[in-house]
Order: C-alpha cells, then sequence, then structure tokens
C-alpha cells in the first residue's frame, strides 16, 4: 500500500508542476483535466502525509522507552498507544481511499421505471416509486425532469421516464436498479386479500455525446402528435419524438418539451445512456469483474427490495435489512439503506484490492 501511496503523493506534485508550465498553462482544456486529476488525488495525499508524520512521531517516541527515567517510560507508553491508535485510524481511511472510484459516480441519472406483474396495482406502484424518487431528489437539492411518461387509468404508470440533475446522484440512485416488489391490499379488492406486484427499476448514467456517438445512419426518427397532460395543443403540430435505433432496435419515445428539437436532444440523451450501459454490461460479463446490474424481468420471485404495508415494514433482500417505517421511505428517506448499500460496496472493493495485492 505504501508504494501506490507514494507513486499517487509523487503524481500529484508532478500534476502542480505540470499546471505551472507556461506552455500547458495556455491550454485550458489540459489545465481543466489535470486540476480535476489533481483533485481527486488531494484526500489521499494529505491523508497520506498526515500518516507518514504519525508514523516518523511514533518512532522517535518509541526510542523514549529506553530511558531510565520510570516517569518518562510511563508518559511514552501513553503517548506511543495514542499515536498507534491515530496511525491506525489513518490506515484505515487510506484504504477506503484507494477503492477505485465508480467513474460514473458523479453523473446525473436517466431513471426509468416500469409496471411489472400485478396489473392496475403494478403502475400503482410504480408511481409510487416515482413519487420517492422524486422527493428523495429534493431533499438533496437535485432537479427532476419527467422525460416520458405511460399513465394508466386509475393514475398509475406503465412507464415512467425521468432524469435527475445533480452532482453525485449516480453514486447515490445506482443501487436502485432491479426489481421492487411491493404487498398490499388494492384499493379495487373488496374482500381485503393482500395482493402482490412488481415494478422494475432501471438507473442510468447521462453520458456526453463525445463517450457515445450515434451514428445518424443507423437510427429512424418520426415525429407524433404528443397525448396525455399538455397534449391537446401539441397535437396539432407533431411535436413528440419517436426515435429507433436500428442495430439494436430501442425505440425511445420523447414528448416532454413543447418542441421536436427539445423532444429529439432528449430522447437522444436516453438512448446514449442506454447504448453505453449496454457496452458497459458487456465489457462486465467478458471480464467478470463486478456483477453485473439488471433490472429482471419483473416476475414476483425477483427482488431487491419489498415494501410491506400490513406490517409497515421495508425489507432490502441484498443486505438483509428491514425497517418499519414504510410512510418516511415512500416518501424519500432512502438514505438508511443507501448508506448500507454504499458501505457494502466499498468493502466488496478494499477486499478485491486485497486479494490483487495478495
Amino acid at each position: 500500500m505504501l508504494k501506490k501511496l507514494a507513486k499517487v503523493e509523487a503524481r500529484y506534485e508532478e500534476l502542480a508542476h505540470l499546471m505551472a508550465d507556461p506552455e500547458i498553462a495556455q491550454d485550458y482544456e489540459r489545465v481543466a483535466e489535470y486540476a480535476k486529476e489533481r483533485a481527486d488525488l488531494e484526500d489521499v495525499v494529505t491523508t497520506y502525509r498526515k500518516y507518514q508524520a504519525i508514523s516518523h512521531e511514533l518512532e522517535d517516541t518509541r526510542t523514549l522507552l529506553d530511558d531510565g527515567d520510570p516517569e518518562l517510560h510511563e508518559l511514552a507508553e501513553a503517548e506511543v498507544a495514542d499515536l498507534v491508535e491515530r496511525r491506525d485510524v489513518l490506515e484505515s481511511q487510506l484504504h477506503r481511499l484507494l477503492i477505485p472510484r465508480d467513474p460514473r459516480d458523479a453523473k446525473d441519472v436517466i431513471i426509468e421505471i416500469r409496471a411489472g406483474a400485478g396489473g392496475d396495482e403494478a403502475g400503482l406502484f410504480a408511481a409510487d416509486l416515482f413519487r420517492m424518487y422524486t422527493r428523495y431528489a429534493e431533499r438533496q437539492g437535485w432537479k427532476t425532469e419527467l422525460l416520458s411518461g405511460h399513465a394508466t387509468g386509475v393514475g398509475g404508470y406503465k412507464e415512467v421516464i425521468f432524469d435527475i440533475q445533480g452532482r453525485g446522484a449516480f453514486s447515490r440512485f445506482k443501487f436502485e436498479s432491479g426489481v421492487h416488489r411491493v404487498q398490499r391490499v388494492p384499493i379495487t379488492e373488496s374482500s381485503g386479500r393482500i395482493h402482490t406486484s412488481t415494478a422494475t427499476v432501471a438507473v442510468l448514467p447521462e453520458v456526453d455525446e463525445v463517450e457515445i456517438r450515434i451514428d445518424p445512419s443507423e437510427i429512424e426518427i418520426e415525429a407524433y402528435g404528443a397525448s396525455g397532460p399538455g397534449g391537446q395543443h401539441m397535437q396539432k403540430n407533431a411535436t413528440a419524438i419517436r426515435i429507433i435505433h436500428l442495430p439494436t432496435g430501442m425505440v425511445i419515445s420523447c414528448e416532454s418539451e413543447r418542441s421536436q428539437t427539445q423532444n429529439k436532444v432528449r430522447a437522444l440523451s436516453i438512448l446514449r445512456a442506454r447504448l453505453y450501459e449496454q457496452e458497459r454490461q458487456k465489457q462486465e460479463a467478458e471480464v467478470a469483474a463486478k456483477r453485473r446490474s439488471q433490472v429482471g424481468t419483473g416476475e414476483r420471485s425477483e427482488k431487491i427490495r419489498t415494501y410491506n404495508f400490513p406490517q409497515n415494514r421495508v425489507t432490502d433482500h441484498r443486505i438483509g435489512m428491514t425497517l418499519y417505517q414504510l410512510p418516511s421511505i415512500l416518501d424519500g428517506d432512502l438514505d438508511p439503506f443507501i448508506e448500507e448499500l454504499a458501505a457494502q460496496e466499498q468493502a466488496e472493493r478494499l477486499e478485491s484490492i486485497g486479494e490483487t495485492d495478495a
């Protein structure tokens, strides 16, 4: 670990020299790139230097243990114990800081929610999840924008696609991909029987055009009249856009904006995100470096989380965590689950680093 840290510190100093080079200083893009890289290394280097300082202080203090003065020996023992404890804390922090960051974590996200098994009740649950995520975004101070929605006649959604813009949005929402299951008595159920329904959630990082280039010859673009809320005045001008990606067969529709151009930009953004995720999953499958992120088929037997209304219970099956706070969770209080899932991911990455070092 110390060899890695020495290399990180050397790179940190090298970046400072590069940014100060008069020739490089004229290239604003390179300077911005170097500045970002240096900022990413700053926490590691700062903690490493604290670790080095305490390690040196520990070595000096241990020499006092050989002093013949009993009082000085006792003071040195207490100081050594304190320094060892502080050094161990810093070492633990360094291990965590050396874990490779997910390059997608800082990105905005596109979230797609689709009703699964359960008919109208699944659509109502999809609407509940949509509200839960928008409320969570509000708590974080992030902006939410509806991109596409296919509503049901009872207030639910067959499908709803929206984006959330905010620094670190993907790092929090990425744990929500999968099948969510609800157990409750539907409003339409006269006998009071509990039904089980599902909805699938896909969380995709928004990607730039330079990351995923779409060949214009591989897409077909159709304009059509928008439907739903606000669609009456748009119907005349056919502002909604449908894009078909011919190589994959993906179809993306967007009618949230009031012009064809805006809807086309939004639809292309969704397409890029899906293609990026498809390529990422393909690469991960090939190298088997990480478990593949899937939303599944929406069958009741597949699930990452269960929302049980009669018991006021929400259970995340990946970490075995159950909270009896269903109303607050549906109101966007997701941090208890997200924090635990993030800690598990960090532990797995740390373990993989240890295996690599071994």
